[in-house]
């Protein structure tokens, strides 16, 4: 069974109600990206921070997978499929993909301060106060700007792996995300699904660009890949 490897960016989202990550100037929903998403914002004003993300959370129980994340789940039918999603939503698992790895955390989950193995689920409001067992004030389990990023190593092997490559709604300007398509095998079939292509049909052997949004381009290529190899 061929592995087909699938690296979404905020696009694939964009069309379900989620804002993108920032704006074109280069603001995130009103907000330097250093006050909300870095430990220095942390550190300064926790409380923004809380705020801010409390604000992303409760925005997921208004929105829903779009026909791009639900025509992945197709492709479990016919291969072995792994997502790995620089998207801090759930869409993908709410569409009914089963393995996915989240490069820059999850927005219903938060850690300890203390100690970033103790990992709660998390769907309400996160407030000062809120403690892991540790008695630890808890924060959002968000890579921020600085930060390592602990999934890297996992996302590394999975697409060294594959056979096939979707990348799906991304600038591939945020590393070291961005940077997985060079782990690639040299033969492997590349699709680059997005209405603005940010690279040229020349930069990878064997690319295939969809200058599609989500929505239409992932079901296009679904189809073509049962249809080739399946």
């Amino acid at each position: 069974m061929k592995k087909i490897v699938i690296l979404t960016g905020a696009g694939i989202s964009a069309e379900s109600g989620i804002n993108t990550f920032r704006d074109s100037n280069g603001l995130w929903e009103g907000h330097d990206i250093m006050e909300v998403a870095s430990p220095i914002g942390w550190h300064n004003n926790p409380n923004l921070v809380l705020d801010f993300y409390n604000k992303r959370r409760a925005q997921l129980f208004n929105v829903q997978p779009n026909n791009g994340h639900k025509a992945l789940v197709q492709l479990e039918d016919y291969f072995q499929v792994d997502i790995v999603t620089q998207n801090v939503d759930d869409l993908h698992e709410r569409a009914g993909s089963t393995n996915i790895t989240h490069l820059h955390g999850e927005l219903l989950k938060v850690r300890s301060t203390l100690d970033e193995r103790l990992i709660y689920k998390w769907t309400k409001d996160l407030n000062p106060g809120d403690l892991c067992v540790k008695n630890s004030q808890l924060r959002p389990h968000i890579v921020w700007f600085g930060e390592e990023v602990p999934m890297l190593d996992k996302a590394v092997e999975i697409t060294r792996n594959a056979d096939i490559l979707i990348i799906i709604g991304t600038s591939m300007q945020v590393y070291p995300a961005a940077n997985l398509i060079n782990y690639t095998k040299t033969a492997a079939p590349i699709y680059f699904i997005d209405p603005k292509p940010s690279i040229t049909q020349n930069s990878f052997q064997n690319l295939k660009i969809i200058s599609e949004k989500a929505s239409i381009g992932v079901p296009k290529v679904v189809t073509e890949l049962i249809e080739m190899f399946a």
